[in-house]
């Protein structure tokens, strides 16, 4: 809210709330059960389970990525209550969970009055938790603790409960010093909701571990928003100031800029001054103002102070931009977002193989560089940094999940690139490089505790504390270098049988912490060009594994395999089978070969070392070395070697 705002007049019938939390603790499915019954969706309407992830990869991956906004409206008894028997109308901001998508965790707080938070029932507050809160509280906004899958069988709802206070009030005691009118008594007072989302019920009431809450609805829940999130206040004689938060596309409105509203009116037609983050301002007029019911955006005439709307008919605009009245301009401060810490480069795809995967392939520099630009317009937490090669930029953002998520869309649109392994971003702290370090939290069974201590002494993980439940599972606290977090997450469900979480959190620049040896392997590299032949592979399988199936075309330098030593051989995997005219008992032998392992694009991601690169395609994902000529890498390492 901006300074300028003086307690004047309040708007009722609103309220603006985000729902934060850990990836995975329910946050997008409690959005649908509140959706649902405030009547959003008639008896007849078809709507898909996690009806806010609508894009293919959230589906997919079962993760929420960008952050959006649903209006439900609320018509129940604490509306009445409230003294709006008409319904009031609850904004709700759906935010991930994943730490890598912090940007839009930001962006959704900038909109809202307050936050409700999620704390699992079993898992309790994990690194994202102390995230979002940590953001929450720096920006004085009152919180709502809901501990959701009360139902869960290993529900630990009494610990959880004081495990989330413990965390608020050592948040808000080291936020002290930074924020000195932050008011510790309404930290104390938490109200805390006991919710099954997928149930769709809520209780005040402490249920039994395992039990259902008593109440058969959310009413509960609806009634303490009502309560303690405050309704937008504004100043009646402030003229028009609106933030751009958001930003979608419409097919037949173009570029629309969602706004939160914080002083005056906004009607459709109207001329306003558009306020840049550069300072820079120009009149223009709104073509079409919309407003959201449930997840349709509908026309409106006019919206008010603490209404969060979209507009259309601005071209350029961008997130932390002003809409404000042009004889009366006042901008409001920009969206900071915290500074990246993985990149990665990101180029056009420079295989022999480039262009003839299909028809319709973008391969272009200028294709790939109008991408990101456009990339860069609605995601706050990216950078694109130019590299010294015309064809390749270096992209930097907050983890690798979210570097991996914008090649794989690029990728589903039709992109050919080649991809560097992810690196640190680091920076020169007196004169010593310093790089950025993750605080990881880990639960796992009792028995994998061994293996998963070593495999984080190898990455140069330092052990912060250790805490056994006594249920059979341990909790730890590492602190990781983020470049020893490259790759570790596959080794590391390999190592606990898949039964392992972990989640990891920014946690500042500490100085270098020296190599990191993540991989034991080398690989099998092809050592020309032509089709890999099963004859061949038959001879070479106990050298190690293949990614390539027989019949697949290969080039000098690709990765076809992985070595079982610990360094790259080159193999000619093309080799043919000497025909002769007698007949061979050994002909049909081929029934014995081992199939492939197939790597996704993280994988290969992981996989990849120094000195190689992925190659992307709509249609396949390969591993190359960055140098293909064999005898040019063959100099290289012995150039190394002796350096």
């Amino acid at each position: 809210m901006p300074s300028s705002v003086t307690a004047a007049a309040v708007r009722g019938d609103l309220r603006n709330v985000a729902i934060v939390a850990h990836v995975d603790h329910g946050k997008t499915t409690l959005v649908d059960a509140m959706l649902w019954q405030s009547g959003a969706f008639g008896a007849h309407d078809h709507v898909d389970e996690r009806a806010m992830d609508s894009g293919d990869l959230e589906r997919e991956k079962g993760i929420t990525i960008l952050a959006k906004n649903t209006a439900v409206r609320y018509h129940g008894p604490a509306a009445a209550a409230a003294g709006q028997p008409d319904g009031i109308t609850i904004n709700v901001i759906d935010t991930p969970g994943h730490a890598d998508f912090g940007g839009e965790v930001e962006r959704g707080l900038s909109m809202v009055d307050g936050v409700v938070l999620l704390v699992d029932a079993s898992e309790g507050p994990l690194p994202q938790t102390r995230f979002v809160l940590r953001k929450a509280l720096a920006a004085k906004l009152p919180v709502i603790l809901v501990v959701n899958k009360v139902d869960r069988p290993d529900a630990r709802i009494t610990e959880v409960v004081a495990e989330a206070t413990d965390l608020l009030l050592g948040l808000a005691s080291d936020l002290h010093e930074d924020v000195p009118d932050l008011d510790l008594d309404s930290i104390l007072d938490v109200p805390v909701v006991y919710a099954s989302a997928k149930a769709g019920r809520a209780s005040l009431e402490q249920p039994a571990d395992g039990a259902l809450p008593d109440s058969e609805n959310l009413e509960p829940l609806f009634a303490t928003i009502l309560e303690k999130i405050p309704a937008p206040t504004y100043d009646e004689d402030a003229p028009l100031q609106a933030h751009v938060t958001n930003l979608d596309a419409s097919p037949f409105l173009g570029r629309l800029a969602l706004l939160r509203i914080f002083n005056g009116t906004l009607r459709k037609g109207q001329t306003v001054a558009w306020v840049r983050n550069d300072g820079s301002q120009q009149n223009v007029r709104i073509t079409e103002l919309l407003e959201t019911k449930a997840l349709e955006r509908v026309p409106t005439d006019s919206a008010g102070p603490g209404d969060i709307v979209a507009v259309a008919g601005i071209e350029n605009i961008t997130i932390g931009d002003t809409l404000t009245d042009p004889d009366d301009p006042r901008p409001l401060p920009p969206i900071t977002v915290d500074d990246p810490a993985i990149s990665m480069t990101i180029g056009i795809n420079t295989s022999p193989l480039a262009g003839k995967g299909g028809k319709g392939h973008k391969v272009t520099a200028r294709q790939v560089k109008d991408r990101l630009d456009k990339e860069l317009i609605g995601n706050v937490s990216l950078r694109v940094v130019p590299t010294d090669r015309p064809d390749a930029w270096e992209v930097q953002g907050r983890g690798e999940l979210a570097l991996a998520i914008l090649v794989e869309q690029m990728r589903r649109e039709g992109f050919e690139l080649t991809v560097g392994k992810p690196q640190v971003v680091t920076k020169v702290v007196d004169g010593k490089v310093h790089e950025p370090m993750e605080r990881m939290t880990i639960d796992v069974p009792e028995e994998y505790l061994g293996a998963v201590t070593q495999l984080l002494a190898q990455r140069k993980g330092r052990m912060e504390t250790m805490s056994n439940h006594g249920t059979g599972w341990v909790r730890m606290e590492f602190v990781v270098p983020a470049r020893g977090l490259i790759g570790f997450r596959t080794r590391f469900l390999t190592e606990t049988r898949g039964t392992g979480i972990a989640s990891s959190i920014a946690e500042g620049f500490e100085p270098w912490a020296g190599v990191i040896e993540t991989r034991m392997t080398g690989s099998l590299v092809a050592d020309r060009a032509g089709v890999a032949t099963p004859f061949a592979m038959l001879n070479l399988q106990e050298r190690g594994s293949f990614f390539v199936e027989p019949t697949a075309e290969v080039y000098e330098g690709m990765v076809v395999g992985e070595n079982s030593r610990n360094e790259d051989m080159d193999v000619n995997i093309t080799k043919e089978k000497k025909l002769n005219n007698i007949r061979s008992s050994t002909a049909e032998s081929f029934e014995n070969l081992v199939p492939p392992r197939k790597l996704t694009l993280e994988e290969s991601l992981e996989f990849a070392r120094e000195d190689e690169c992925v190659e992307v395609t709509p249609e396949i994902v390969r591993i190359r070395k960055v140098v293909l000529d064999q005898t040019e890498r063959a100099r290289i390492w012995a150039r190394t070697k002796k350096g």
